[in-house]
């Protein structure tokens, strides 16, 4: 993985004030040195400016970029993050015709095959990519991002210059940028956040390339295409066909994510999702003679505090030690303490640029940065849950008939602690509302659905939209912050498309959530953890660190240059504080709302004050 910037502008001849452009080019590579820290290059023509920061996993001699090749005169570039998993099939297509490689890094796969096939090459590919292709000869460039948005693009026309990265901070780089939040972007920090609406780049004129598209830029175009979306179709497969298909997906999509250079680890839980994951990993391992190496994760002390509820039935070690003795792996328990994980609260909102999932991120980000001191990739089992229908909101009758957001049902928390002046201005209700509102009308219908299948389809797609979006970019920025490629086997467009039209009788058959997949990994996992209920990512019960964060945004709301202090309402703040914390009531999705929600308060203010955010009346 890797990470891209660059600009564009038809107006200007940067050939004329190279030194200009290219120290802007190395600015905006700097910034993202924490995704790539191995390696650092630019290239810089008449109109077009590409940088890059590489971590280096496929071909470590050769992979160098931004990559280019002249054909017939011509110049093509590209500036890629990302990994192909078809890289092999896709190489012997083109050699075929005609065409010679000079290394084995699927960037120059990515680069000959948009010569010779055009924008429609995309359509080929299979793996996680967010990457630049600038075609001199008809002095065009196109972003193009992976099918289902694992890997980050952002981008803004600024003063007539298309600028674009991996991640913001990149952008701010450009002379004269300067980021603000208008009024939609803050109810997208207080009404909706941490997740956001897809394409929003929160700050005003900032979008992110939606996932399954392109932007196409060329002197008077700019046009954003679909290349891939989901579509809602009759299944006609019979249940054991259905798991069959189902189990030969899952274990070819894990086989061709395993494929490095380095060597490669995966995050073990001990749930069905991750486990799986790590068992097909070691199960090919195995036959080349090597030990998987897999990492858990829990915090200091959470033997002593863990409160069983309805969002986290168990704790997770007990069965992570089930599957390492079944695996045989080189096994490493990692914690994380109070301190650590509210410091790092900062950190994940460097890692994001915007405020975050409070401690779900933090201790994400502490966790990739220890395993990073030994592995540079992982697979994990992200996005199982959104796929096969894993959430208790999938299931709960009072989700099911919400008219909203089901991981985000209840404001009130939200609102509690701003200002009635502040409160007035967003019109929280009416914002959200018009979100769900606009995704629900998105939805691929299929007209032999029943009332209650199609209602289920809805909240299917809201979880790939919103939810499963929130995770991938939670993985992806912590992970990257400390150079670590993490990988999602589970988030292979081929899985989602099939599952998407599997009924949800097959999914939750016999009253079981993820049923299909548990069906699925028959014989590769223990029973006792195939048919383990779930339990979401931990999180810590210690009450010193709700001591601490309640200290923390203590000192911030007597600070009086506090920047969040312009919304909140001190005293609403303190009634909050000396409420009881519910551990059983969610703030977002199954993330508490008592020390969670004060742990995005202290993101949001410091990120205000970090990026000198201007707010537009």
């Amino acid at each position: 993985m890797c990470g891209i910037a660059g600009f564009c502008n038809f107006d200007e001849n940067y050939s004329c004030s190279q030194n200009k452009y290219i120290k802007i080019l190395k600015k905006m590579a700097t910034q993202l040195h924490r995704r790539g820290p191995d390696a650092r290059g630019h290239y810089l023509s008449k109109h077009f400016g590409l940088a890059h920061a590489r971590l280096s996993i496929i071909d470590l001699a050769a992979g160098t970029q931004p990559m280019y090749r002249t054909v017939d005169g011509y110049t093509y570039a590209i500036s890629y993050n990302g990994e192909l998993y078809n890289t092999e099939e896709l190489r012997r297509e083109l050699s075929m015709k005609g065409w010679h490689f000079y290394t084995h890094s699927d960037t120059e796969v990515i680069l000959i095959g948009h010569i010779q096939y055009g924008p429609a090459f995309v359509e080929k590919m299979n793996g996680i990519f967010a990457y630049a292709f600038v075609n001199e000869k008809e002095q065009s460039i196109t972003l193009y991002r992976d099918r289902c948005g694992v890997k980050p693009l952002f981008y803004t026309i600024f003063q007539g210059v298309l600028l674009f990265g991996s991640e913001m901070k990149a952008i701010f780089q450009y002379p004269g940028y300067v980021p603000c939040l208008d009024s939609k972007g803050l109810n997208e920090i207080f009404s909706i956040g941490p997740a956001k609406t897809s394409g929003s780049g929160i700050f005003k004129d900032m979008n992110e390339l939606l996932p399954g598209h392109y932007l196409y830029y060329t002197e008077g175009t700019c046009k954003q295409t679909c290349y891939w979306k989901l579509n809602s179709l009759p299944h006609t497969d019979c249940y054991e066909d259905t798991i069959e298909k189902t189990r030969s997906l899952v274990i070819d999509s894990i086989k061709r994510q395993m494929v490095s250079d380095v060597p490669i680890c995966t995050f073990l839980s001990g749930g069905v999702d991750s486990s799986l994951v790590s068992a097909v990993c070691n199960k090919e391992l195995q036959k080349q003679g090597k030990v998987l190496q897999t990492y858990s994760f829990d915090f200091v002390n959470n033997e002593q505090y863990f409160q069983s509820n309805p969002y986290q039935p168990a704790s997770d070690k007990p069965y992570v030690t089930q599957m390492v003795h079944y695996l045989g792996s080189n096994h490493t328990y990692l914690e994380c303490d109070n301190y650590t994980m509210a410091d790092c609260l900062y950190d994940s909102v460097d890692a994001r640029d915007l405020p975050a999932m409070a401690d779900i991120d933090s201790s994400m980000l502490h966790f990739c940065h220890q395993v990073k001191e030994h592995n540079k990739v992982t697979l994990t089992g992200e996005c199982a849950d959104e796929i096969f229908g894993g959430y208790p909101w999938f299931h709960k009758q009072e989700c099911f008939d919400a008219n909203t957001f089901p991981w985000s049902m209840d404001l009130t928390i939200r609102k509690s602690v701003l200002s009635d002046s502040f409160l007035s201005e967003l019109n929280m209700d009416d914002y959200v509302n018009h979100a769900y509102q606009t995704s629900l009308a998105q939805t691929p219908r299929l007209a032999e659905d029943t009332k209650e299948e199609a209602r289920r389809r809805e909240i299917a797609y809201l979880n790939l939209r919103w939810f499963m979006q929130t995770l991938l970019d939670r993985m992806d920025r912590t992970s990257m912050y400390s150079g670590l490629e993490a990988r999602v086997p589970f988030a292979d467009h081929r899985i989602i498309e099939y599952v998407w039209n599997v009924p949800w009788s097959m999914k939750y058959r016999n009253g079981i959530a993820k049923n299909l997949l548990r069906e699925a990994g028959r014989g590769l996992l223990p029973d006792e953890i195939l048919f383990r209920k779930k339990s979401p990512y931990p999180k810590t019960y210690d009450p010193a660190y709700e001591q601490l964060l309640r200290h923390r945004i203590i000192e911030v709301i007597e600070d009086s240059t506090s920047p969040i202090m312009q919304f909140l309402d001190k005293t609403k703040v303190y009634i909050f504080l000396n409420s009881p914390f519910h551990y059983e009531q969610p703030w977002y999705g199954q993330l508490m709302a008592g020390p969670q929600m004060i742990a995005y308060l202290l993101q949001i203010n410091y990120w205000l004050k970090k990026y000198h955010i201007q707010i537009l009346s």
